[in-house]
């Protein structure tokens, strides 16, 4: 699979790479199992690029990918983890479930936002623990969106020094919007932001200023959030987008773009997938899975071919500003 370095580090990623916050029980459990299965099915497929968080399940997530990772060699995969949550036992929990923050597990701990240095340092070191492993590869400040004074004034720094002293490989910011990360690319040397649902085939916010921003500075992109929580595969009603049900608007734009993609011969969740590639500052395209099924599949939509004539025809009927950048040539290819 075709692989690009993050930034000017010297950390590479492959052209998809997998979220685990499903092996962390996003929603409801699967099994050990099953999460060492669809992890199996990614590294078969050629991702050699994970992300997780200890937010992912209390911790779950972190464990059950550093499992699966632990025969691997080290030097052959990309691992990232997130900063800003230090999980601390829950004295009231044991017994109930995660489900208010997403997760099907029992709620033994408590997420504690902190974005101090000392917060980040015992966040990183906690993750290791769980992954098993002496280092990761990428770090990333999760979700500052109200604590951004600290994460510029404290995280970063701290984050920065473990960048100087080779301890992790690159920083970045993780969000699902785009003002905090434009303002972390022109503040900070950060290398990467991973940018959730702003920029996908139903909709390019992050076209208006990160996308340009991290170009314009040599940085990377990471896109998550393709499928705009699953209305890109399969827009009806009821479809949830951002994690509610989509408005009436939003679905019809859904329902006009699969029309399109259908009369090209190429599924919607395909043309969403290939979407993002078309940017220069994109390195990569984060999706999660449950199950190894999900991922073949996934694998198998980047393989489908996607003709100019989709992206030309998007443009005609608007759902594509003229100037929108679209993809050329295959992103599961193999580098040379």
């Amino acid at each position: 699979m075709k692989t690009s370095t993050l930034g000017s580090t010297g950390v590479r990623v492959t052209a998809l790479s997998f979220g685990a916050a499903g092996i962390g029980n996003l929603y409801r459990p699967i099994s050990d199992e099953a999460a060492l299965a669809v992890v199996d099915a990614a590294w078969d497929a050629g991702i050699r690029t994970f992300d997780t968080a200890p937010h992912y399940g209390l911790g779950l997530s972190e464990r059950r990918l550093g499992a699966a990772l632990r025969d691997r060699p080290r030097d052959m995969y990309t691992v990232s983890t997130k900063v800003g949550r230090l999980l601390e036992p829950n004295p009231q929990g044991g017994g109930d479930d995660d489900l208010a923050h997403g997760f099907a597990v029992s709620d033994t701990h408590r997420r504690v936002w902190d974005f101090s240095a000392d917060g980040v340092l015992r966040s990183l070191e906690a993750s290791l623990e769980r992954l098993g492993l002496d280092r990761v590869d990428v770090a990333l400040l999760h979700d500052p969106d109200d604590h951004a004074d600290q994460a510029l004034r404290e995280a970063y720094p701290a984050l920065e020094r473990l960048r100087d002293e080779g301890v992790i490989g690159a920083i970045g910011v993780g969000m699902n919007q785009c003002a905090l990360p434009a303002r972390f690319l022109r503040e900070t040397d950060i290398d990467v932001v991973l940018l959730a649902g702003r920029y996908t085939l139903l909709e390019q916010q992050g076209l208006a200023e990160t996308l340009p921003e991290a170009a314009a500075r040599g940085r990377s992109v990471i896109i998550g959030g393709v499928f705009n929580s699953g209305l890109l595969v399969a827009p009806e009603p009821g479809a949830m987008y951002d994690y509610a049900p989509a408005p009436q608007s939003v679905l019809d734009r859904a329902l006009r773009l699969k029309a399109v993609a259908g009369r090209h011969g190429v599924p919607l969740r395909s043309a969403a997938l290939h979407f993002p590639y078309g940017h220069p500052a994109v390195a990569s395209v984060l999706t999660g899975a449950r199950f190894a099924e999900e991922v073949r599949d996934t694998v198998e939509q980047l393989r489908q071919p996607v003709p100019a004539a989709l992206w030309d025809e998007l443009r005609a009927e608007g759902l594509l500003t003229p100037d929108t950048p679209t993809p050329a040539g295959m992103p599961s290819e193999k580098s040379p």
